[in-house]
């Protein structure tokens, strides 16, 4: 692990190369699982006030689950926060292209400037999964299966997790932070891989 401030970061990170690959997966991470995105308690606000605007976006199944359910859930599991299911399946949120991919409505309607709000932090830094403890935060790799392919394209482009994720951990923990990670990783590199 290396420390950044309150931060822990698993060396995976640095070590992993990843870039989602949509076209083999097709989004697979919106769709598989057993609970939905993990939401920060700030988030859930945003999801309420932003849901007229989203819905437009959504697909019938999605807005009937939300409108049952609720914008947001408590995960039965751990008791946190995480987005609405459809059927206990996909995201409420996921939206399919004509080729069967997965978009994130939340980030459609964002594209098309009616909303502000990109989507929810853990689905933008995926696969890096953030566990708030009490004196400091982890940062660690989900690895999942469905996304050897994103471990594959990234492998051929030489492009590791941080590089990958490198707009959402600015987004959610500002450049200079992003910079000091980078500096670590450099570091990180010239020790384990010269």
């Amino acid at each position: 692990m290396i420390q950044i401030d309150d931060k822990l970061i698993s060396e995976d990170i640095f070590a992993e190369s990843f870039v989602c690959n949509l076209t083999k997966c097709k989004g697979a991470c919106c769709v598989d699982g057993d609970t939905g995105a993990p939401l920060e308690k700030e988030e859930l606000a945003i999801l309420d006030d932003i849901f007229p605007k989203v819905k437009p976006y959504l697909r019938p199944e999605g807005v009937k689950a939300i409108e049952e359910q609720g914008t947001w859930v408590i995960d039965d599991y751990d008791g946190g926060y995480v987005t609405t299911l459809v059927n206990g399946s996909e995201c409420a949120y996921v939206i399919f292209d004509e080729k069967g991919t997965t978009k994130c409505g939340i980030e459609k309607a964002y594209e098309d400037g009616a909303i502000d709000w990109k989507k929810p932090i853990s689905c933008h830094l995926y696969p890096i999964r953030v566990n708030e403890y009490k004196t400091f935060t982890a940062l660690n790799y989900h690895e999942w299966n469905i996304c050897k392919d994103a471990c594959t394209l990234g492998s051929e482009l030489q492009v590791r997790i941080y590089q990958f994720l490198k707009e959402p951990l600015i987004r959610k923990y500002g450049p200079e932070f992003y910079q000091t990670l980078t500096e670590a990783a450099q570091e990180w590199e010239r020790e384990f891989n010269s």
